[in-house]
């Protein structure tokens, strides 16, 4: 547990710095930074080779930190959230707390309540969300497990996670369900 920890503080003392993370998330393996941080977002789409207007996802620790970066929730999500039985991300209105790199041209934010152990506990003590993208060059496949990500992601992050490094287990990307017209709650990718 005391090496749990200690990724966890080097994880956010990292992301404090501004700087980008390599790191497993509830899905893939992923890059982060601190999602209030435009800087650091730019280094992280400059690192992942993402273009401008097409942001990445926020993992948030609870519904009021959801609640902080999304300009309308819909009523129902906290019901949705407790019955989600895998990670889903749930896109929403983005408010003006969340870097303006990771706003869609539809003014949205993808955000997902992180029930991984290592994420929520990264998510809580920095205090702000994290930006959770693929670690991978843009158009490339996603790395389920560390063995799977390239050699110039590795070399490029300011700090690379050492946690289950080891772990082979492969899970599939999150469903995404999307805030449509009147309301309504649409899934966009199962």
């Amino acid at each position: 547990m005391k090496y749990f920890q200690q990724e966890v503080d080097a994880a956010v003392d990292a992301l404090l710095l501004q700087q980008v993370i390599l790191y497993p998330t509830d899905t893939v393996w992923g890059l982060g930074c601190d999602a209030e941080s435009p800087p650091a977002v730019k280094q992280l789409y400059k690192l992942k080779g993402r273009p401008e207007g097409k942001p990445s996802i926020v993992l948030v620790a609870d519904m009021a930190m959801l609640q902080r970066y999304a300009a309308q929730v819909p009523e129902e999500l906290e019901q949705l959230l407790a019955a989600d039985t895998r990670p889903t991300t749930y896109i929403l209105p983005a408010s003006r707390a969340v870097a303006p790199e990771l706003v869609g041209p539809d003014g949205t934010v993808g955000l997902r309540i992180t029930k991984d152990e290592f994420c929520h506990k990264v998510v809580r003590r920095l205090g702000h969300g994290l930006v959770s993208t693929s670690a991978n060059k843009a158009g490339e496949p996603a790395p389920a497990v560390y063995s799977e990500i390239d050699a110039t992601i590795l070399r490029g992050v300011d700090y690379v996670v050492n946690w289950r490094q080891d772990d082979e287990t492969r899970v599939a990307p999150s469903r995404v369900v999307r805030l449509g017209e009147g309301g309504k709650l649409e899934v966009v990718r199962e």
